[in-house]
């Protein structure tokens, strides 16, 4: 009986096991940030294997591969075509001290969602993400721990559009140590040789008056506060964010004491010129130290000149353009590469900075022009009146049949591409007819006739 027992027991058990290697729980999706459970509810929807879901997720990659280079301080104000999947990425330099910091502006106030990350390029060349915007503020603040380089990427989610300001800056993450002076009050460096070049300078000098007051640049505690050797009087304060030592010397007055709480702002002395700065002005000698010295450069000076913003009237922005002369289109924003465009040049406005509009071309390319060489196609360069019945193209391509042209029928010219003119007739309907169309009789609105 036992034995019967036992081997029925023996069976269930090799039946059960079987059907759990049959029958696997899947492990449930964790989104690590919201633009992969977008991403993924897109798959759950079965749209990722749409032509407007392919591009979504392609362009997510390319974003991030194809990147536009930029340097920070930097603002572009950008269209965003709601019929259209997009994605932009801005690849820039961050170092250690600084803070990168993201501000996304919905210009046109469109409720939609949109994705703000951050990646680091490592050392394999592949991209780690490091950050994420708020997803209502639309805010990113992040600070390297070493320095790289860094890739944002930019998506808002499908078949919604409008206008968009990206800014990116990267600030010191510490405030200024001593009161109503800036960097350019430092007057000597990290390295600079010491004792006959027997050492080398271990953080800054920062010159004021005699008793200016020194101010906590972040938050912490006083680890120490007192007379200690060549430094005169001076005060260690702990900064736990960071876990690091900000260190203050030659201090004429102290007005903290060790085990101190301070908040960012709040007065820890005054500048002196105590311990071995006897013979020197009045100065704050400012050091780090986490694992030995750091260079404290990057954590008091923004990263750059100052930001350009983009104050121009933004009326183009999302416009069919076209050239008032021949100009060269950068390919890159700060490139030397260029392709020629001729003028009465049609081409899209997607995207804006302080000196020059992004354009895009008909056929997808894209760089940049200056702003004073984009008009509106509001005012037609010339009339045509057909007499013979036509083809409207949706674009400049001969195969992309639009809609047929009657006889007599009136068309404004807005502009070329190629071989191509962009025309619009009296009902409103814009359309491309080919250079060669004949049987028509011109009447002339501008000087500025496509050749």
């Amino acid at each position: 009986m036992r034995v019967r027992i036992a081997t029925t027991l023996s069976i269930a058990l090799i039946v059960l096991l079987s059907a759990c290697e049959q029958e696997k729980v899947p492990i449930a999706f964790k989104p690590r940030n919201d633009h992969e459970a977008y991403h993924y509810g897109l798959k759950q929807a079965n749209l990722l294997g749409t032509a407007l879901g392919q591009d979504w997720s392609n362009l997510a990659k390319s974003a991030l591969e194809t990147p536009i280079s930029i340097s920070s301080p930097y603002e572009e104000a950008i269209y965003v075509d709601e019929k259209e999947a997009t994605a932009l990425g801005y690849r820039f330099n961050a170092k250690k001290g600084q803070k990168v910091q993201v501000k996304v502006t919905n210009i046109s106030q469109t409720k939609m969602k949109t994705f703000v990350d951050l990646f680091r390029i490592d050392e394999t060349k592949s991209f780690r993400h490091v950050a994420s915007a708020d997803s209502v503020e639309l805010l990113l603040g992040f600070e390297p721990r070493r320095d790289a380089e860094y890739v944002l990427r930019f998506q808002p989610e499908l078949l919604r559009g409008g206008q968009f300001k990206i800014t990116i800056e990267n600030v010191p993450t510490l405030s200024f140590p001593v009161a109503g002076k800036t960097a350019s009050a430092i007057g000597s460096f990290w390295g600079a040789p010491r004792d006959g070049g027997r050492r080398k300078h271990e953080g800054v000098d920062i010159f004021a008056a005699r008793g200016t007051p020194i101010v906590a640049p972040t938050d912490g505690y006083i680890r120490t506060a007192g007379t200690r050797g060549i430094g005169g009087k001076v005060v260690w304060l702990y900064d736990s964010k960071r876990s690091q030592s900000l260190y203050f010397a030659h201090l004429n007055e102290i007005l903290v004491e060790k085990g101190d709480r301070v908040k960012r702002g709040d007065t820890l002395g005054t500048v002196g010129n105590t311990g071995n700065a006897r013979t020197t002005p009045p100065h704050l000698h400012f050091g780090i130290y986490r694992n030995g010295a750091t260079n404290p450069i990057n954590h008091l000076r923004a990263e750059g000149k100052r930001l350009r913003k983009v104050n121009t009237d933004l009326g183009l922005l999302g416009s069919e353009i076209r050239l008032n002369k021949n100009v060269n289109m950068r390919t890159s924003l700060n490139g030397r590469n260029a392709v020629r465009l001729s003028k009465n040049q049609i081409a899209t406005a997607i995207g804006i900075n302080a000196n020059q509009y992004r354009i895009e071309l008909p056929d997808g390319r894209t760089g940049y022009v200056s702003k004073n060489v984009l008009t509106s196609i509001e005012r037609p360069l010339e009339r045509l009146y057909t007499r013979s019945e036509g083809i409207l193209l949706k674009k400049p391509d001969r195969r992309a049949f639009y809609a047929e042209l009657s006889s007599d029928e009136e068309l404004s010219i807005l502009g070329k591409n190629r071989d191509f003119w962009l025309v619009s007739n009296r009902d409103g309907e814009i359309g491309w007819i080919t250079n060669d169309f004949k049987n028509t009789r011109r009447s002339r609105v501008s000087a500025d006739i496509p050749k």
